[in-house]
């Protein structure tokens, strides 16, 4: 025997190891446990305030859409000119306007009409501009050029040109703006997408799936698609604000949801002419205009930082 092989020790001899303490096996633990993307991006979205008060903002303004106006003795074409431009009180707690309808029931009612805009929105934007830009990016070539040059010429035409054109098809209204949302919004997802299909579709998991056999369609729906939530959450949460600024603007200058119907636009555009004798009149759909468009930015700003993946420790 040769004295190398002489220096190897015997692995089988017990004397050789020793058991480990518990004190060392306890240092030996994970200190911290193993988390998941969404879990990881939760704990970092419940430690932005910021974001999390724009979520709690948002909770609180959907209840009270929802259920507000049945809570309330008054409805929201109601009319009483014996309490007419009545101030906040106690009774009417943002007031009456010159019809002497309580503008605290209609701001709740107008909440109903602008979150179902914006909601509208995010739909649209989640159902054709995710499986639109999806196809485009994972397809690739001459199908994707096509595909795209038709979102730069949808994305071109300004908002307000169609819904000159529907007012004169359909009529203004709450259906107008619906089809004009779902001409023009799914746009800019459709490009966001399609970026980050193109980014994900060379990573080692999907060629894993296409050497496994998986079709095309399970490709971009089971392993694509839910890859890029990220950037879509994000995206379908700055587009409600929007859509519901959108909708006020379209409102207030008469394109919108007609009376008797009270949308937030609306109730601005009924309130401007008295100003300045009843300033409470637009200050309150005013504000639930500001409030909520910077509650889904709040929690745009935080889903963001949540969901980006540099920032995972």
């Amino acid at each position: 025997m040769s004295s190398m092989e002489r220096a190897v020790p015997d692995i089988s001899d017990p004397r050789l190891f020793e058991p480990v303490s518990p004190e060392e096996r306890t240092r030996a633990e994970f200190v911290r446990p193993s988390l998941s993307y969404w879990q990881d991006a939760w704990r970092r979205l419940c430690r932005d305030r910021v974001a999390i008060l724009g979520l709690v903002v948002i909770l609180i303004i959907l209840a009270m859409a929802v259920v507000g106006p049945w809570l309330s003795p008054y409805t929201y074409d109601g009319q009483d000119f014996m309490v007419s431009n009545e101030p906040p009180s106690l009774k009417f707690w943002f007031g009456t306007d010159m019809f002497g309808r309580d503008i605290f029931v209609r701001v709740l009612f107008g909440a109903r009409i602008s979150l179902a805009v914006g909601f509208v929105a995010s739909f649209i934007n989640l159902f054709i501009g995710v499986i639109y830009g999806g196809i485009a990016g994972f397809v690739g070539g001459r199908t994707d050029n096509v595909m795209m040059r038709i979102v730069d010429v949808i994305y071109s035409v300004p908002t307000m040109i169609y819904v000159i054109l529907l007012m004169v098809v359909v009529g203004p209204g709450l259906k107008s703006i619906f089809i004009t949302l779902g001409i023009s919004y799914w746009a800019s997802m459709a490009r966001i997408v399609r970026a980050e299909v193109m980014r994900i579709k060379n990573e080692e998991f999907v060629l894993a799936a296409r050497v496994l056999g998986a079709s095309s369609t399970r490709m971009l729906l089971r392993h694509l698609i839910p890859n890029a939530m990220g950037p879509i959450l994000v995206t379908l949460t700055f587009s409600i604000p929007r859509a519901i600024f959108t909708e006020a603007f379209l409102s207030f200058v008469g394109l919108g949801v007609s009376a008797p119907m009270a949308s937030w636009g609306v109730l601005s555009n009924d309130a401007i002419g008295s100003l300045a004798i009843y300033p409470w009149q637009l200050f309150f759909p005013a504000a639930a205009i500001s409030v909520t468009i910077l509650a889904f930015n709040f929690l745009g700003d935080g889903l963001r930082d949540a969901l980006d993946p540099r920032l995972r420790k």
